[in-house]
């Protein structure tokens, strides 16, 4: 069958939130906070794409993933970069991304060790709708107050720089040797196409599409997966129901019939659109 329901896992974190986004269920009265909603394929396969949900009520750690090449050296089968829509902003929150001024690399390292790494970020804020690309190297951070979507190359691969004084343990050497400490310029890629599709970032490592409630036939290349996400509404893709708070991977082709008033976000890997 070409469509499959992928599994949700909710991960408990200091910094999540007890209210979550329409389509999840809050924790129970007295439950930890949850942090991060991850959708994982059944089995023992490692796709390409990984799909989460975040909710936050803190910052979290100022941090940097490898790229291909250098998570490759270390072991891994990819490095890591990422994009974030974002779904709600309280008006105090912000993304760090990038630096204010280009820095060495020893900068950052004395910064990240004296705390004053979080005046050297650019802290930027995104409202409910914008979306950002986050190429491996970039030094950055995702604010307090945000709920988005995280799509990313799977690999559990994060080097941490910078925690606020918790106890977690940071990876100062393989961060700051991977880290490009420089202003990051935000860019809108959306390029609106037929059929009330709009490419959100037509690569390097991954498309990103958001899609209106109309039908349409999906074809995918041969071999290629696609994740599709519900993020309101409910509807059908070739006769498997679902609503927002799901994802779904789809591989071949297969029919797609929304409700009135769904959106949803679809997701390949590659660096052209389909």
């Amino acid at each position: 069958m070409p469509v499959t329901r992928l599994t949700t896992h909710r991960v408990e974190k200091p910094w999540g939130r007890t209210k979550l986004w329409p389509g999840f269920d809050d924790p129970a009265p007295g439950g930890e906070p949850v942090g991060e909603i991850w959708f994982q394929t059944p089995g023992d396969e490692q796709p390409e794409l990984l799909v989460k949900y975040l909710f936050t009520s803190e910052r979290l750690s100022i941090q940097v993933h490898p790229d291909d090449e250098e998570a490759r050296a270390r072991g891994h089968a990819r490095g890591k970069d990422e994009a974030w829509v974002i779904l709600d902003a309280e008006p105090e929150s912000t993304i760090a991304l990038g630096t204010v001024r280009e820095a060495s690399r020893e900068e950052l390292r004395a910064a990240a060790l004296d705390g004053s790494i979080e005046q050297l970020m650019d802290w930027k804020h995104f409202d409910a709708g914008d979306s950002v690309y986050s190429p491996a190297g970039t030094v950055h951070a995702i604010g307090a107050g945000l709920t988005l979507v995280e799509v990313q190359q799977n690999v559990d691969l994060t080097y941490r720089l910078y925690d606020y004084g918790r106890p977690r343990e940071l990876h100062l050497d393989d961060g700051i040797a991977v880290s490009d400490p420089e202003p990051f310029a935000v860019e809108d890629r959306s390029v609106e196409v037929e059929d009330g599709r709009t490419i959100l970032f037509e690569g390097p490592k991954f498309v990103l599409e958001r899609w209106t409630d109309r039908s349409r036939r999906v074809d995918l290349p041969e071999g290629m997966t696609g994740w599709f996400v519900p993020l309101k509404g409910t509807g059908s893709l070739d006769g498997v129901d679902w609503r927002a708070g799901e994802c779904l991977t789809l591989t071949e082709q297969a029919l797609l019939a929304p409700d009135e008033g769904a959106e949803m976000l679809f997701a390949y890997p590659g660096d052209k659109r389909i």
